[in-house]
């Protein structure tokens, strides 16, 4: 695996730890259906919380949730839809960024952005 597969794989289980401690249930990761993708899918009592992981080993080129475009927030957007509509969800939905700085073998520095408007 590629050295930056990995390091997005380990700030995604980190993501998924972290929301777990603080009571979420974890319902899906890395959730693919064609070209749609999600990181996490998980609940926070009864609201369906989607949550996007973005992971960096530092700072150097912004932070990590500035990947996030306005095209990318269009993908998953219809990625979203997509879940809701295939899964027949009809809960509250919400979208979370997860961002990730550090290196593997160290203590990251979390940040958990709650309730991110998508476009």
């Amino acid at each position: 695996m590629a050295a930056h597969n990995e390091l997005g794989r380990w700030g995604e289980d980190l993501a998924a730890a972290f929301l777990e401690e603080k009571g979420y249930a974890i319902i899906e990761r890395d959730w693919k259906s064609g070209h749609h993708d999600l990181d996490i899918v998980a609940k926070d009592g009864s609201t369906l919380v989607i949550v996007e992981v973005k992971t960096r080993r530092n700072r150097l080129y912004g932070n990590p949730e500035e990947a996030i475009d306005y095209r990318k927030r269009r993908s998953l957007l219809s990625a979203i839809n997509h879940y809701t509509k295939s899964h027949r969800i009809y809960s509250s939905v919400r979208f979370d960024i997860i961002s990730i700085v550090g290196n593997m073998g160290e203590k990251p520095e979390i940040d958990h952005i709650i309730d991110v408007a998508l476009l």
